[in-house]
């Protein structure tokens, strides 16, 4: 299990972060993609979507960072960054 502290911008590439909800993620199937005791590896992808909304995001630096995008119900598409949480 992983648990990130995330930001979110919208508004261009050149825009300010904002602060958001965190993160946490496990992925279980025949081996730990995200095990209950660890982190996704660098370069590990995750997309979802739900009717809360969708996303999709890569790890970097071991699983310590992701970034990608993300699009909540009701809203417009954002940039999607996360830091692992202590």
């Amino acid at each position: 299990m992983a648990t990130y502290k995330t930001q979110i911008q919208w508004g261009g590439p050149n825009a300010e972060w904002h602060d958001d909800t965190d993160l946490t993620i496990v992925i279980n199937n025949r081996a730990g993609v995200v095990p209950n005791t660890g982190m996704p590896g660098t370069g590990t992808q995750v997309t979802w979507s739900s009717p809360q909304g969708n996303g999709s995001i890569t790890f970097f630096e071991d699983g310590n960072l992701f970034s990608g995008s993300a699009q909540f119900k009701g809203e417009g598409p954002v940039g999607y960054r996360g830091t692992l949480k202590p």
